[in-house]
């Protein structure tokens, strides 16, 4: 079987890697360079704790197997099963974090509450003022910026991967993809995975899709110095992930400016040592254009208390864009938008968690 693939973030390539891996001839094709959206543009997090129950959760755990596997495999995607710790620093925020401790799937997704005194013995670079944290030992990490040119160079050996960069896809018919260099490819099965690009010609094949697109600011720090073993989390992600019940925290208002640009914590090691951290969100387009400087400082704030230093310096500040599905039973939106041809988008904020087993999903789906 041919199969061709629109889009070369994580969620295109891992349909490519499930696709040659059962025997198939794959042509990708990307219309940058590289790819250069939300795909490169994240944490890295492959992140199960604050998932949604049922098939949200399922998804996650399967794509965490995935990801520990492929890891394996290509050890330049820089997996590493390194767990999280979301800090916890009032009672109100200790009491998201127990109710969650306590739930009957808290040991499937490897939940435990912890004080402070075991926080730092897992994360001895924690040295601020908390009173304890959830604990997940299910989370991990890989490099984003580097896991897709990895995974390709891993493909390529077999003969049956041919990736084309540089390349916008402008018709597609049953059979075959027409590139703007002219090229027409044959396919008997055609996957688009364009992330955010909703307009044009997915515009064309499928009209209106149930996805939204949403923005947000990140960073990354120059090298902490030491070892941040796990992913951090701070207690607002309690407000912005499904998992969690944050009704205690209606007596916290969170800060102005997080409250304005919806923002948690999260903060990652990088394999060079330096921290990527965010993030915000925003829902309503026209997005901006210039990025504003007050989530940053807030961001820096929270993380030089948790970390009970000053944060090392912001060397890097930059803006993206995902797609996320509006179907809250959906983790992604995939449909056949012609004979043969599969729109697959929109897995939101989990696409780095998920991409593995949503591509596992349509191979299963589509018999490859």
């Amino acid at each position: 079987m041919r199969i061709v693939i629109v889009g070369g973030g994580v969620l295109g390539t891992m349909h490519a890697w499930h696709a040659v891996r059962r025997g198939h001839e794959v042509v990708q094709l990307e219309r940058e360079a590289e790819a250069r959206g939300a795909s490169v543009r994240n944490f890295g997090l492959v992140w199960v704790s604050g998932r949604a129950g049922g098939a949200e959760l399922a998804t996650a755990q399967r794509a965490r197997t995935l990801w520990e596997q492929i890891g394996a495999e290509v050890p330049g995607v820089g997996f590493r099963a390194n767990g999280s710790l979301t800090l916890i620093r009032t009672e109100a925020e200790w009491a998201v974090a127990a109710a969650a401790a306590a739930a009957p799937d808290a040991a499937a997704r490897g939940w435990r509450l912890v004080e402070a005194r075991e926080v730092q013995l897992l994360n001895p670079a924690l040295r601020g003022d908390f009173l304890g944290a959830l604990h997940c030992a299910r989370d991990g990490a890989v490099e984003s910026r580097v896991a897709l040119p990895a995974l390709r160079a891993a493909l390529a050996p077999t003969g049956r991967y041919t990736w084309l960069p540089g390349r916008e896809v402008r018709a597609v018919a049953e059979g075959s993809v027409r590139d703007d260099t002219g090229a027409v490819h044959g396919a008997d099965h055609v996957v688009l995975a364009t992330g955010a690009a909703l307009g044009g010609l997915v515009r064309e094949l499928a009209a209106a899709v149930p996805v939204r697109r949403v923005w947000l600011q990140m960073a990354q720090t120059a090298p902490l110095g030491e070892p941040l073993t796990t992913s951090v989390a701070d207690a607002d992600s309690f407000r912005y992930y499904p998992a969690y019940d944050p009704a205690p925290l209606a007596a916290q208002p969170q800060p102005p400016v997080a409250a304005e640009h919806r923002m948690q914590l999260l903060m990652v090691q990088r394999l060079d040592g330096g921290l990527t951290i965010g993030d915000t969100h925003a829902y309503a387009e026209p997005f901006p254009f210039d990025e504003v400087e007050a989530p940053y400082d807030h961001l820096t704030e929270v993380a030089s208390a948790l970390l009970g230093r000053a944060l090392p310096r912001i060397e890097r500040r930059w803006n993206g864009v995902y797609a996320q599905c509006l179907d809250p039973a959906a983790v992604a939106f995939r449909s056949a938008v012609a004979p043969g041809v599969w729109l697959v988008t929109g897995p939101g904020g989990r696409g780095m968690t998920c991409s593995p087993a949503i591509a596992e999903q349509t191979a299963e789906e589509l018999s490859w």
